[in-house]
């Protein structure tokens, strides 16, 4: 089972930048799309960003321009730059792993990040 270990959350003031990291262990398939997802209180959950592992990105229009996703050196790792953060981006950030083309995937267990003066 995949696994996937999540860091970075914590709390900034508004304007400030954070940067989440996440890496996948036991994958077995070579073809997948990584992901961070966020929920916030009474919110459904919601993507943020995504890259596949042919490179190809995706961005919600709430972060395009503030937050950039890339990949890391090791296998099935992904970065989350966030800068100019605002208010609205409080919420628990989580990890997405899955197979491209299926519905096999998996979930880090979430960080939260606090935007907040």
């Amino acid at each position: 089972q995949v696994q996937l270990v999540e860091s970075g959350g914590g709390v900034v003031q508004p304007g400030g930048s954070l940067r989440l990291s996440c890496a996948a262990s036991r994958i077995t398939f070579t073809s997948y799309t990584m992901g961070w997802y966020r929920q916030a209180p009474g919110k459904q959950r919601e993507l943020v960003a995504s890259i596949t592992s042919g490179g190809y990105t995706n961005y919600a229009d709430s972060v395009k321009a503030r937050f950039t996703i890339s990949r890391g050196d090791a296998e099935a790792s992904i970065y989350l730059q966030m800068n100019s953060l605002k208010p609205e981006d409080t919420a628990v950030y989580y990890c997405n792993y899955r197979v491209l083309h299926t519905n096999n995937e998996s979930w880090g267990q979430g960080t939260q990040v606090t935007v907040s003066s």
